[in-house]
């Protein structure tokens, strides 16, 4: 047998390093290879697919688990179904105390929707997390998904350069939608804490400039409404759930808008939109959030 050429950053499994290559089938590719541990030659084949066995086990897809060789972006849109799961039911939709009892449902992809759901949720996810990844939905299903379009329009601001675009540059805000979905959430969020979201003993979830209620949109604008006119603030109703405030003096420019995230829960987000962050910050802290978060 030849020499191995060894390279080592394209060992397969982490077991294997890849030579020259001897031939090509009908559906793969030969090649001399060497057990980087043993040293022993072998022949292997290759076929395009993954195959190293990765993952936290409640989120790996069941083309992973039969070990023939995956697609990644499939297997990314398996996770990301569950991982929407989990953020909108609150629990995994596989899981089990025994490990093997586990993969054996996620193979079978036996997972069951809370009541509560919407259609379009659950039909959405059991898109996401169908067991064939030849038929599983692929990322532009995702993005022409009727549940996945809502609220699409949305724009969130992460640097302070994009609060003072002028007002050519704003979009007609008026149109926007006031529903969220478990995507939105994701893509803004690098800490909100949804761990007390199913736990009825709680109210509101506190995180830092977001945060989700039980409390009626109505409700809570009503309480916005009443913390300007006390601080004196100007207001600006930008649409049926949302508001602007601004500072007497124009050093102070405050937006809280409030998204449906259910029926029953809203998620409340504040952010300053134009003048001082340090004053943003202490009217926020200690005057704003425990209005709007009083029972």
């Amino acid at each position: 047998m030849p020499e191995i050429e060894s390279v080592s950053e394209n060992a397969l499994f982490g077991k294997y390093e890849v030579g020259k290559l001897l031939g090509c089938g009908a559906f793969a590719k030969v090649y001399h290879a060497r057990d980087v541990q043993t040293g022993k030659k072998y022949q292997i084949r290759t076929d395009g697919l993954l195959h190293t066995l990765c993952g936290t086990p409640a989120y790996v897809a069941p083309e992973i688990l039969a070990k023939k060789g995956y697609d990644g972006a499939k297997v990314d849109v398996w996770s990301s179904g569950v991982v929407l799961f989990v953020l909108t039911a609150g629990f995994l939709p596989f899981n089990d105390p025994n490990l093997m009892d586990m993969y054996k449902k996620i193979y079978k992809g036996e997972f069951r929707c809370p009541k509560w759901m919407s259609t379009d949720l659950k039909r959405f996810l059991s898109r996401l997390l169908d067991t064939n990844p030849e038929t599983r939905i692929t990322i532009d299903g995702i993005l022409k998904d009727p549940w996945f379009k809502k609220g699409k329009h949305k724009e969130i601001n992460f640097y302070d350069e994009d609060l003072y675009k002028g007002s050519d540059e704003k979009k007609d805000e008026n149109s926007a939608s006031t529903s969220l979905n478990a995507f939105d959430i994701i893509s803004f969020s690098s800490g909100l804490n949804l761990s007390g979201l199913f736990d009825d003993s709680y109210n509101v979830v506190d995180d830092g400039k977001r945060f989700v209620s039980t409390e009626s949109p109505e409700n809570l604008m009503k309480k916005v409404e009443e913390f300007a006119k006390e601080e004196r603030l100007r207001v600006k109703r930008r649409k049926e759930w949302g508001l602007e405030m601004e500072g007497q003096n124009g050093n102070l420019m405050i937006s809280v808008e409030v998204y449906l995230l259910t029926d029953t829960l809203f998620v409340v987000e504040a952010k300053r939109t134009g003048g001082d962050a340090g004053c943003f910050t202490e009217i926020w802290k200690n005057k704003l959030k425990p209005v709007i978060m009083a029972a």
